[in-house]
């Protein structure tokens, strides 16, 4: 086969350092655009990013040129970057270390797209570490406690 095809769909979850609610509503819409940006330049077509104050989440096609952990480290480090550029109180700003990737099925896309959509509403009922732990056990992915969270 001359041509290679790929279709990998991805929901993505990472939180700021602590889960410090530092993503105010008036940068919020610039850095999921950002975020939107990075995706698109390195070939991975993104289909919903959103968030609150402290994580975000994003849905996209995973690109075949590339793995989940450089998605991942390209996305936080430009936008790490790019947003201690935006003003001084952002000077301290990272992300947490981790990260969650789940993949999701092509009937799921509507989905994760509202889930993602609502999470203004979702979180003013649920913490981060509570949507976390439900999503690793939605996808059936062990962990230890003691090391989900920086």
């Amino acid at each position: 086969m001359p041509q290679s095809f790929s279709r990998v769909l991805t929901h993505l979850v990472f939180s700021t350092k602590d889960r410090e609610p530092v993503i105010l509503a008036g940068i919020r819409a610039e850095l999921h655009s950002y975020l939107v940006g990075i995706l698109t330049h390195i070939d991975c077509p993104p289909l919903q990013v959103g968030g609150v104050e402290d994580h975000v989440h994003l849905f996209f096609g995973l690109s075949r040129n590339h793995s989940i952990a450089q998605v991942v480290e390209k996305l936080k480090t430009s936008s790490s970057k790019w947003i201690k550029t935006k003003d001084e109180k952002f000077a301290r700003f990272h992300w947490q270390a981790g990260y969650g990737a789940f993949s999701v099925s092509q009937s799921d896309a509507g989905r994760v797209i509202e889930y993602i959509k609502n999470q203004e509403e979702h979180h003013r009922k649920m913490t981060f570490q509570d949507e976390y732990r439900k999503l690793l056990e939605k996808y059936r992915q062990s962990y230890d406690e003691r090391y989900v969270w920086d």
